[in-house]
């Protein structure tokens, strides 16, 4: 007699007993968790008060030679390495400096320019309240981001950005959850707004930003196009076999040229393009000036601009070469599609 098979086991969802429901399932469960943080965030747009307007003054104002300085332990200190980051990518010089490495040896590195930021919920982290007495010896003014005034810290700042007293996630509430979330989210806000009230450009946040996506796209357009012997300019007035033999013999193989009238300013362009609406009239044109058969309105881009403006306008209007125009129309070099895929920017 066949013995028979058994049936298979399904998994079932298991359930998470929480602070706030009975049950729940990880989806029901996770976003308890998303709320409470998203309640914290939000939370904070209330206790902006004129110490955010002096924080952002003050960094605003700092000397030339200065950095923010920013530390926190544990949790803390990661977020406190985010902030930093932000400040330093978006034109404001900092560095994080771990506090356990401060009060051992790294107090040195402060200056009277710099201003010291510490992060700390609870405002008694050892580590990071023991930085206080040296920079207030150096002369540092102290920005924190802690729970509330009342703590050691909050009392030894100069200026206080508060987080209220927060309920961490979690079924027990001990992990650093709904804080650091909050701490991260305030420093955005302060490097943020000192970037809008800065008026930084695009071009002047490339310069922090040259690699990955953010890189590429901000580059300048001088810094990817062709030019010298690689960029394409003839005069109006060539045959256009002439102009054809110049295009081809151009390194690199533009595909293209600018077309110049006798004072080198751009008048047009002659694209593939054009070569394959001429031809189907025919080879007559070929002896005809490369006036007669150019494109007159050729899109332009200036060198101060970013290699995501090039793509822009090509997308716009389905082009595959942009000349590149100084300040008077004249050609100095010239971007093709292929550039920007080169640069991984499609």
């Amino acid at each position: 007699m066949a013995s028979k098979k058994a049936a298979p086991r399904v998994a079932k969802t298991k359930t998470y007993r929480t602070t706030r429901s009975a049950t729940s399932t990880p989806r029901t469960y996770a976003a308890e968790i998303l709320k409470l943080e998203a309640k914290a965030v939000e939370g904070l747009s209330a206790l902006l008060n004129e110490d955010f307007d002096r924080a952002v003054e003050l960094i605003m104002a700092m000397s030339p030679e200065g950095r923010v300085v920013v530390s926190g332990m544990g949790k803390a200190g990661f977020v406190a390495m985010k902030i930093s980051a932000t400040l330093a990518s978006t034109g404001v010089p900092s560095y994080f400096l771990h506090p356990a490495e401060a009060i051992h040896g790294d107090l040195g590195r402060y200056t009277k320019k710099d201003i010291a930021m510490l992060l700390s919920n609870s405002g008694e982290t050892q580590e990071t309240i023991g930085i206080l007495p040296h920079v207030r010896r150096i002369g540092c003014p102290v920005i924190s981001i802690t729970s509330d005034k009342t703590s050691t810290l909050g009392k030894h700042s100069d200026i206080v950005l508060p987080i209220g007293l927060l309920d961490e996630a979690g079924p027990f509430g001990l992990a650093p959850t709904t804080s650091t979330t909050a701490m991260l989210a305030l420093g955005d806000a302060l490097a943020v707004t000192i970037l809008k009230l800065r008026d930084f450009s695009k071009e002047q946040f490339a310069l922090y930003h040259p690699g990955g996506n953010i890189g590429r796209g901000l580059m300048l357009i001088s810094e990817v196009m062709r030019s010298g012997e690689e960029n394409c300019v003839v005069p109006e007035t060539m045959k256009a076999k002439d102009v054809l033999h110049k295009i081809t013999v151009t390194k690199g193989r533009p595909g293209a040229t600018a077309i110049v009238d006798k004072s080198g300013k751009l008048v047009g362009v002659f694209t593939d393009g054009n070569l394959r609406r001429c031809l189907e009239k025919g080879d007559s044109f070929l002896n005809l000036p490369i006036s007669k058969v150019m494109g007159s309105s050729p899109k332009t881009i200036a060198p101060t601009q970013i290699a995501q403006e090039a793509l822009r306008i090509m997308s716009e209007h389905k082009i595959d070469q942009l000349i590149v125009v100084d300040a008077d129309r004249r050609p100095i070099g010239m971007i093709d599609i292929q550039d920007l895929i080169d640069i991984r920017l499609r």
